[in-house]
């Protein structure tokens, strides 16, 4: 994470964001699925998850969206703003893997001073969450 901001001056399309690899263990899965208020069991209780068909318990998606926002906003810094989230889950997040979190800028809107950010956060089982991610950046000074 960085202490300052980035400008939007400073930004261009193409550029990636730096990687955030998350490991996924049991305890963050189910401390957050608990922690947004999803007492879905297939979240908190391997057998429940195992009767849906997946091995283990799952991230819920409250999770991956603040995981996505955390990831831009490390990327974007303390002045940054999130105005719009339009992510699609995939495969599912399981104890014993990683999401590695991956973006680029897609676009630039310079009267809103925003970003659009492709985000991508893929795991062994291939991509669990996809989607866009638009951030307002300060403009040049503080």
């Amino acid at each position: 994470m960085t202490n300052q901001s980035l400008r939007f001056g400073d930004v261009k399309v193409g550029d990636a964001l730096p990687g955030l690899d998350v490991p996924l263990t049991t305890s963050l899965i189910v401390s957050t699925a608990l922690a947004s208020r999803d007492f879905t069991p297939v979240h908190h209780n391997k057998a429940a998850a195992q009767r849906s068909g997946v091995a283990d318990v799952f991230m819920n998606i409250l999770t991956t969206n603040g995981l996505v926002g955390r990831f831009v906003t490390d990327w974007a810094g303390p002045d940054a703003r999130i105005t719009s989230v339009a992510i699609r889950l995939g495969t599912p997040n399981v104890p014993g893997d990683a999401m590695k979190l991956r973006g680029t800028v897609k676009s630039l809107d310079a009267a809103a001073s925003t970003v659009e950010v492709d985000v991508k956060g893929a795991n062994a089982w291939g991509n669990h969450v996809t989607g866009t991610v638009v951030v307002e950046l300060p403009k040049e000074g503080r």
